[in-house]
């Protein structure tokens, strides 16, 4: 399953919002430089899901699509 994920990185705030089905919205302290906030936002949906997931899209964009891995 994919869903869609919008991005505030280098926020003050850990925060997870579930917007529809299939989007969400999080903010997260960790900066976005190389790579380093999608490495964590792999681990942090990881905890908050409970299910593995992986970025498809979105590398370099604050607009991410993400999809977990069974």
């Amino acid at each position: 399953m994919k869903f869609k994920l919008k991005v505030h990185a280098n926020s003050s705030r850990e925060k997870l919002v579930k917007l529809s089905e299939a989007e969400f919205e999080v903010w997260t302290t960790e900066k976005p430089i190389d790579g380093r906030a999608n490495k964590y936002l792999e681990k942090f949906l990881r905890k908050e899901f409970g299910r593995p997931v992986k970025i498809v899209s979105g590398f370099k964009s604050a607009n991410k699509i993400f999809e977990f891995l069974d």
